[in-house]
């Protein structure tokens, strides 16, 4: 994608040529987007960017944006770095109803980051503002569901006034905006910074995070009664380092990407069996 310095969208056929179906000009389209897309049943793709939109690409705030399968792009919603929120860079949560779901790593009544819905119709509505004391700052990932349309995501500050500013915390925030802390991350050994959770069938949530026992990362486990299990700490050899976040398939295996380290240094494909 030499060439797309506001990043784009491609597509890449199972003969390995690649397409570019969209490439973003900064404004008033976006710049920067960071997170997987989401897809509905009429192949159109639901994303993000991190910045650019309706201003210079580094005064702007984010979009949400649609690309339909013929490329044609369309943005949802512009953020304004206000009460709306700001720099959503975590993939999105789509329903069945096409309501998008997402956080914003910024903005928000206290500016310290939002969970958000963005309608069909383009508009937009914050469903919870971190204050940045013990309820969280700075969501970091996007968004898991259960049957019941509560929502779990992740703060990567906050929480623990022990750990500095706060190692980050496990949150579970009601269709009514209620929010609840399952699980304070405390640093060291533990881990800090959670990122990209999953959700199996029984509530337990699996992600990753910074830190842990040799510093290069955590795969862990977090029952419903706020238990969490330690899967695996990355050693920051052939095995990677900086994991973020993982999928969960069938089987019950979970798979990710390391951002650093492993054989070639440069990064690694895991799995983790729970």
């Amino acid at each position: 994608m030499a060439g797309h310095l506001n990043g784009a969208v491609f597509q890449i056929a199972p003969d390995g040529k690649e397409k570019v179906l969209w490439a973003f000009n900064n404004s008033p389209d976006g710049s920067d987007p960071m997170a997987s897309l989401v897809r509905d049943a009429q192949g159109n793709l639901y994303g993000t960017t991190y910045s650019g939109g309706d201003r210079p690409h580094l005064l702007g705030h984010g979009t949400v944006f649609q690309v339909t399968p013929e490329g044609t792009e369309k943005v949802l919603y512009t953020f304004t770095g206000g009460a709306d929120g700001a720099h959503p860079n975590s993939t999105l949560l789509r329903d069945a109803n096409g309501n998008l779901y997402g956080t914003t790593n910024a903005g928000g009544a206290f500016n310290f980051g939002t969970v958000f819905l963005v309608a069909p119709n383009g508009t937009e509505r914050v469903l919870y503002s971190f204050s940045g004391g013990t309820d969280g700052a700075y969501p970091a990932g996007g968004l898991v569901r259960d049957g019941n349309g509560n929502f779990y995501g992740t703060t990567s500050h906050g929480a623990d006034p022990s750990c500095g500013n706060g190692c980050g915390m496990v949150f579970k925030l009601t269709r009514s905006g209620a929010e609840t802390v399952l699980y304070r991350f405390a640093g060291g050994d533990d881990g800090e910074v959670p990122y990209g959770l999953a959700r199996d069938g029984k509530g337990n949530l699996y992600g990753t995070t910074a830190g842990g026992a040799f510093n290069f990362g955590t795969v862990f486990k977090l029952a419903p009664d706020g238990t969490k299990t330690l899967l695996y700490a990355f050693t920051g050899g052939a095995d990677g380092a900086e994991p973020s976040g993982v999928i969960r398939v069938k089987s019950g295996a979970l798979y990710g990407v390391t951002t650093s380290r492993g054989e070639f240094n440069s990064g690694t494909v895991f799995k983790v069996i729970p």
